[in-house]
């Protein structure tokens, strides 16, 4: 694979590469890249994430190590939740992302977060960094908040920290982390570090349609990856799909990222009498279909819910064998599903 197919691979079904030079130089000139995202570990891994696991199965494939942070002091800071419990949801959530292929390095935030050059770097970025502009890098996540914890105004300065105290190359995340990732380009340089790569992920539309994304919080929106593949076959069937709209449609995403975006075609099994079946290859034809009517919402549905359930069988595999890794969701309202004995 030479420099040009590798860039293409890490940068499709992404938003925003900032930029794409620095992108270019780093996979010409370094030898095994490092790539990282991380995550609070404070909900169920969902359809949502599967972004930006497919996003690093692509990175991986160029040649670059991912790594996979759990942010669990994060997760403490933002108020997400106890710190034993958040090391059990980190458990889970490895377990998954391991179902799913991807062969990270994975680290825990504690392993260096707590570390004295660290501490120094924070302190450092904290005496450089006004409240407003702190604030503002967080405004994804504080949009709905009535009051603001410095804790949380801290944790942007320590997700730019993160990126230079794990010697990465890229930085990956959704693109509702732009601002955080502008801060870390703009407050390093201060520090002595260079401004880091990064590459942005698109927002899955809520399967509600309600115009939001997917969140944990709001479980209509979404489901876990180790759903019973009868609630997938469920929920997708209930999903908001209206008929020629490509636009915030979820279906739509699900199939444009997950299937065609992974080089997989889609079987859309009908009856003689609908039109029989149809075999795409393409998204972009898929789409034509769709935005013409000749390809029904429920038939598409039902196609890519085969194709989302096909995918989670090694997830569900996992927690088949190792079901106390679930127990931590129940704490939180997640029911145990029922192919666990």
């Amino acid at each position: 694979m030479d420099a040009e197919e590798k860039k293409e691979l890490v940068m499709r079904n992404s938003e925003e590469t900032v930029k794409e030079e620095e992108l270019e130089e780093i996979i010409e000139e370094k030898e095994n890249p490092r790539a990282y995202v991380g995550y609070e570990t404070s909900g169920p891994v969902h359809l949502g994430h599967w972004v930006s696991v497919r996003k690093m199965l692509d990175i991986q494939e160029a040649g670059f190590q991912p790594v996979i942070l759990w942010a669990d002091l994060h997760t403490y800071l933002n108020k997400k939740g106890e710190e034993a419990w958040i090391q059990d949801m980190t458990d889970y959530w490895q377990a998954t992302f391991e179902a799913l292929g991807l062969d990270a390095e994975y680290v825990h935030g504690r392993d260096f977060q707590e570390n004295d050059d660290y501490f120094h770097d924070l302190l450092t970025m904290m005496q450089k960094t006004t409240i407003n502009r702190g604030e503002r890098s967080m405004q994804h996540d504080l949009r709905d908040k009535e009051e603001v914890y410095v804790s949380q105004i801290t944790y942007p300065l320590m997700q730019a920290l993160d990126i230079v105290h794990l010697d990465l190359d890229l930085a990956v995340a959704g693109i509702e982390q732009r601002k955080i990732h502008m801060l870390a380009r703009e407050q390093l340089p201060k520090l002595g570090y260079e401004k880091p790569t990064c590459l942005h992920w698109p927002m899955l539309s809520s399967l509600t349609g309600d115009g939001n994304e997917m969140s944990s919080s709001t479980k209509g929106s979404m489901f876990p990856l180790h759903s019973d593949p009868a609630h997938i076959r469920e929920i997708l069937e209930d999903a908001y799909c209206p008929q020629g709209e490509t636009e915030a449609n979820p279906i739509i995403e699900i199939a444009q990222h997950f299937i065609f975006g992974a080089e997989r075609d889609l079987e859309v099994d009908r009856k003689e009498e609908h039109g029989g079946n149809l075999h795409y290859q393409e998204f972009e034809e898929m789409a034509e279909d769709f935005e013409s009517g000749e390809l029904h919402p429920l038939d598409l549905k039902q196609a890519v819910a085969e194709e989302v359930v096909e995918r989670f069988e090694p997830v569900r595999e996992k927690f088949r064998k190792n079901p106390e890794l679930l127990e931590p969701l129940e704490e939180i309202g997640h029911e145990t599903p029922e192919y666990i004995p």
